[in-house]
């Protein structure tokens, strides 16, 4: 198994690190509801399933019965 034989500096590991950096998440604006969801996402909103301005889904509430 390969094993550094020296220790690496922190200096020298966060040379390295310095590129891993968050990302804000690109947002955009739903011209239908004006929601805010990220791009190229379906959202919901107000029980629908929104993607590019279109109800792609409506949500519906199942009801259970009993019989006896």
């Amino acid at each position: 198994m390969a094993h550094p034989k020296r220790r690496q500096s922190s200096t020298r590991r966060d040379k390295r690190r310095t590129h891993y950096k968050a990302t804000v998440p690109q947002l955009a604006k739903d011209a239908t509801t004006g929601e805010m969801h990220l791009y190229h996402r379906a959202h919901w909103h107000e029980g629908k399933l929104y993607y590019r301005g279109k109800v792609v889904l409506e949500k519906t509430v199942e009801t259970t019965t009993e019989e006896n």
